[in-house]
């Protein structure tokens, strides 16, 4: 059973080189070079540097991300965000300022947006008919 109060976190001033696997919520002032996987929240402060791939749940990003991002979630961009690389989220949102370089994909929301028009179209019909 996992306990997702308690929270990893890489200060800033250490470096982490190498694979991270968490079931709890992860904090990044630091740097990691390598991969992220933990069913938490990802939060990436504006000295924190993540190079690599990394997958969760949402994420929250004032720092810098350069890789692969694959979310079930949210990705938020604050103001000082700077990302590049592939992107595959939930949902997106973008505070004004924040850097976005990357090719993104968003799942389910787009589904979610085609049933809801095509539902609202056959009312539409189903009314004039």
């Amino acid at each position: 059973m996992s306990n997702n109060n308690q929270q990893n976190m890489i200060t800033q001033g250490t470096t982490l080189v190498g694979d991270v696997i968490s079931e709890g919520d992860f904090r990044v002032e630091g740097s990691i070079k390598g991969n992220i996987k933990t069913t938490g929240r990802i939060v990436v402060g504006k000295t924190g540097v993540v190079n690599g791939s990394l997958e969760g749940e949402d994420a929250d990003f004032e720092g810098s991300f350069i890789g692969k991002l694959r979310l079930s979630g949210k990705l938020t961009l604050r103001s000082s965000a700077h990302i590049e690389g592939e992107v595959a989220i939930g949902k997106l949102a973008v505070e004004p300022g924040a850097t976005f370089n990357a090719t993104c994909t968003m799942k389910d929301g787009v589904k979610e947006l085609n049933k809801t028009e095509n539902k609202d179209s056959a009312e539409a019909q189903e009314k004039t008919a």
